[in-house]
């Protein structure tokens, strides 16, 4: 017998660490090649690792939440044969060589946190996107350990999230605590029973729950604290007489065919951006405040804030300046559905240089969304209502809605923002415009 050693894996791109967000086995367990072994994130990707061998776990290393830098060994695996312990301890031992020295060059536009899939790993390391809409929460000793992942076959995974139940709620009842179908339909029998009638006073609820925050919504947290505590931010709020755009909208929506897509009023506010930039292109940026340096760039790769399951993602429309407002909305549509059942790639949440961010229907009327960094600016876009207006000697009813925008204070003045949302304004107030401006 000997013991094969895994080490965490290099991912690429310059990535020394990364965070453990989830065990799969604990030590005793017996696992298969292939088997998948761990969840791994870095600031690219999330990814699984498999095993390589069959074999026994005996030693585990990282906690759920903590950082584990690349190369080192976080499971140890009693194998038949001699294992891989001798090549490991050897590479451990060699003298790293001298890194060559490279020259810097532009940085590519990078986008907001997002546990960006298809990152490389061995054994063809895969892409996890986590639901994590959840039943009624039990007591806590019937929940597992904290990084103890539930066991079910995909059926039961299946049935879980499509009934909106997490599964490290559901105690097994099949061989290793593994969750049947029955393990299910228990729970959610449970879950669902009544609660005895009557007027009964209730003790005050003293609970306090602890929860590690890890994972996605660390990266999440990591980057807005660090764009709010790095970056000067102006918020400029705007009003917008949405009138007219909302007819041509519900004029062309009519006209659509069952089946066919249609429009929302953000295709016309990114085509609205488009135009803007033109006259404005510093608003299309990224600012390395490190190196004193602006990267102006003549696309428009709009980043459109998401809220997914997994938490908030932002995927990229590459060269919107491309596209027409048909475009625009089948590729908003195509990236917030791919964002939102995990199968959106890595590339597709990179790359943005201005972001718009909008919460639909329950948008608010004031925002002060937060500048994705390294960009200069964010449009923001509250909900539409109709108000009374005065116009022509009388009062009219008017769609109006604000736009809510931050910016760089440091790259973009507060009569630049101004401007910009104003030009965004004129467009949206005129829609004809918009197909004129081409």
């Amino acid at each position: 017998m000997g013991l094969h050693k895994i080490q965490m894996p290099d991912v690429g791109e310059g990535i020394t660490e990364a965070e453990v967000v989830g065990w799969n086995v604990k030590v005793g367990d017996v696992v298969r090649e292939d088997d998948v072994l761990a969840e791994v994130m870095t600031d690219k990707a999330t990814v699984e690792i498999p095993s390589p061998v069959d074999g026994t776990v005996q030693a585990i290393t990282g906690e759920v939440g903590e950082m584990v830098a690349v190369g080192t060994v976080i499971i140890s695996l009693e194998v038949e044969g001699e294992g891989n312990e001798a090549e490991i301890s050897a590479e451990a031992s060699a003298p790293a060589p001298a890194p060559e020295p490279a020259p810097a060059p532009a940085p590519e536009p990078e986008a907001a946190p997002a546990p960006a899939p298809k990152a490389a790993a061995p054994k063809a390391a895969a892409v996890v996107q986590k639901p994590t809409v959840t039943g009624k929460a039990p007591a806590a000793s019937s929940r597992r350990a904290e990084g103890e992942k539930p066991i079910a076959s995909p059926a039961v995974r299946k049935r879980a999230m499509e009934a909106g139940v997490k599964l490290a709620y559901v105690q097994g009842s099949g061989p290793a605590g593994r969750i049947t179908h029955d393990d299910l339909d228990a729970y959610m029998a449970g879950a669902s029973a009544p609660v005895g009638g009557g007027m009964a006073s209730r003790a005050p609820n003293m609970s306090v729950e602890e929860i590690k925050v890890i994972g996605l919504r660390r990266k999440i947290a990591e980057r807005m604290q660090d764009a709010k505590s790095r970056i000067p931010h102006i918020t400029y709020v705007e009003e917008v007489d949405v009138t007219e755009v909302e007819s041509l909208r519900e004029h062309l929506n009519a006209n659509r065919k069952e089946g066919q897509h249609k429009l929302t009023i953000l295709p016309f506010i990114m085509k609205a951006m488009v135009v803007a930039l033109r006259d404005y292109p510093k608003l299309s940026s990224h600012y390395d405040d490190g190196n004193d340096l602006l990267y102006q760039y003549g696309a428009a790769h709009i980043g459109m804030a998401a809220q997914t399951p997994g938490g908030l993602m932002v995927p990229v429309i590459k060269h919107a300046e491309t596209h027409d407002i048909w475009g625009l909305a089948a590729e908003s549509k195509r990236l917030a559905d791919a964002a939102r059942d995990g199968s959106i790639t890595r590339d597709e949440l990179t790359g943005s240089t201005i972001t718009i961010s909008s919460l639909g229907k329950m948008g608010g009327i004031v925002s002060t969304p937060v500048i994705n960094s390294p960009e200069v600016a964010i449009v923001g876009v509250n909900k539409v209502m109709t108000q009374p207006v005065y116009k022509d000697g009388g009062f009219v009813p008017r769609k109006i809605m604000n736009l809510s925008s931050s910016f760089d204070h440091r790259i973009v003045d507060g009569w630049d923002a101004a401007e910009f949302i104003q030009r965004i304004r004129g467009l949206l107030e005129n829609p004809a415009t918009l197909f004129m401006e081409g």
